[in-house]
C-alpha cells in the first residue's frame, strides 16, 4: 500500500487548517498546495469536489535524507491528500514514506521514512480524535 487515511469530522476548509496544524506540531511545513479542481475547472472545464494535494516538508529529515541520497529529492515533499469524496466524507491520505523511500537502496533513507511515517501517523490519529 503506498499510503493510509482517515475520515474526518469537519469541513473541508476547516479540515486543511486542521491538517497543516497538526503537521507543524512534527516539524512539517506545506511548500505547495495545489487546487485539483480548480485547476481542472480552468484547464478543463470539468466540475469535481474539493480536492488539494499539500506538498509537506521537516526541513531537518528532508537535509538528512538528501546528505545520504542527493537524488531523493526525485521523491519529496510527502504528499497529503484533503478531498471530499462522492458521499461528502472529508478523507485525509498521506503518502506512505516507508513504501516511497523504500525504494532507494540506503538503510539510512529507509530508517529516514521509518520516523517520516511515525510523525505522520500522529498527525493522522490527532485528525481522528
Amino acid at each position: 500500500m503506498y499510503g493510509f487515511s482517515t475520515i474526518v469530522d469537519t469541513d473541508f476548509e476547516t479540515t486543511i487548517t486542521r491538517v497543516t496544524e497538526e503537521l507543524q506540531k512534527e516539524g512539517f511545513g506545506v511548500l505547495t498546495e495545489i487546487d485539483v479542481k480548480a485547476t481542472f475547472k480552468k484547464k478543463l472545464d470539468i466540475d469535481r469536489k474539493p480536492y488539494h494535494i499539500l506538498g509537506a516538508c521537516n526541513p531537518v529529515l528532508a537535509n538528512k535524507a538528501i546528505e545520504s541520497e542527493p537524488e531523493i529529492g526525485l521523491l519529496l515533499p510527502c504528499n497529503v491528500l484533503v478531498r471530499v469524496s462522492d458521499s461528502d466524507d472529508v478523507i485525509v491520505s498521506f503518502m506512505d514514506p516507508e513504501t516511497v523511500l523504500g525504494l532507494v537502496q540506503s538503510d539510512a533513507v529507509k530508517e529516514l521514512g521509518g520516523e517520516v511515517k511515525s510523525r505522520l501517523l500522529r498527525v493522522k490519529d490527532a485528525l481522528s480524535a
